[in-house]
């Protein structure tokens, strides 16, 4: 049962948000990392996003029943019962917030909270309804790196910004390459997507031009002083080679299988920059 708990937090998704988190953190800490601080940055935003994550499997646990990806999920399968899913949620939200009032900033701990009020009110129940909810989703998931930004220099400035725009335009393609390749599953859920309402290619065309959006996007921390040399040509490797796999995909034979290439080439590219964000800051 204890299991079942734990992964209706989706501790991958909980796990891939604190990864970009610690990005921010360390753009905004400038080489001087405070180990304490971080530490109660992760202990307060982790629950507050797990206590997201347990209120989209609450909202969705309907449809999460109709997909092969979800339908074993707890709640889909009815091993939790509603009302202790909400209990559990509002538990972990209100400790991680608690966490970072106390222990960081109240504007860490207010952004945190806009990220858990866009993703369970705004993704979560518009996502049946209109296939624009993915860039609501992409916001949401972009506010994680603000917080661990937040968290250090006490404001929002030009980091920030662009780490949250960098965020929302990996997120737009990465989501896409997921709504491809599980194009049948969102069909049975009568979940409206980009492939399933406008076709795979208009869904390639959005790509490249998120992706093309995204490169450009990543060198601006440079231009601004935020990083130095080595972060600008890891970055530009990276997003050249996920511009190349995204023009590649309009001569893909196999739809699905490019898409799950982007969609792990997506998952690489982002743990990276992170990771040279961390230690590439000046």
């Amino acid at each position: 049962m204890m299991k079942s708990y734990y992964l209706l937090t989706k501790p991958g998704i909980v796990m891939g948000n604190l990864i970009t988190t610690a990005g921010g953190f360390a753009l905004a800490s400038r080489g001087q990392i405070d180990f304490w601080l971080f530490l109660a940055m992760l202990l307060g935003l982790g629950p507050v996003i797990a206590s997201a994550c347990v209120c989209n499997n609450y909202i969705d646990r309907i449809s999460d029943a109709k997909m092969a990806r979800t339908q074993n999920r707890a709640l889909a399968r009815g091993l939790i019962a509603p009302w202790k899913a909400i209990c559990f949620a509002l538990v972990l939200g209100v400790f991680g917030l608690a966490v970072l009032s106390l222990y960081t900033n109240y504007l860490a701990a207010g952004i945190a909270a806009s990220g858990f009020f866009v993703y369970v009110v705004l993704y979560s129940l518009w996502k049946t309804r209109s296939m624009h909810a993915t860039l609501v989703g992409s916001i949401s998931g972009a506010i994680p790196p603000v917080v661990g930004y937040s968290a250090v220099s006490h404001r929002l400035d030009a980091g920030a910004i662009l780490l949250f725009a960098i965020l929302v335009l990996w997120q737009m393609p990465h989501f896409f390459a997921i709504a491809m390749y599980r194009q049948s599953e969102y069909a049975a859920a009568s979940i409206p997507v980009l492939p399933n309402k406008r076709g795979a290619f208009a869904t390639k065309v959005q790509m490249l031009l998120y992706v093309i959006a995204f490169a450009a996007a990543t060198l601006l921390l440079m231009l601004f002083g935020y990083v130095g040399i080595a972060y600008v040509v890891v970055a530009s490797m990276l997003s050249a080679a996920w511009l190349y796999l995204s023009v590649k995909g309009f001569k893909a034979e196999n739809d699905r299988l490019w898409a799950r290439s982007m969609f792990r080439l997506s998952l690489v590219i982002i743990t990276v920059l992170c990771v040279m964000i961390s230690v590439d800051t000046v």
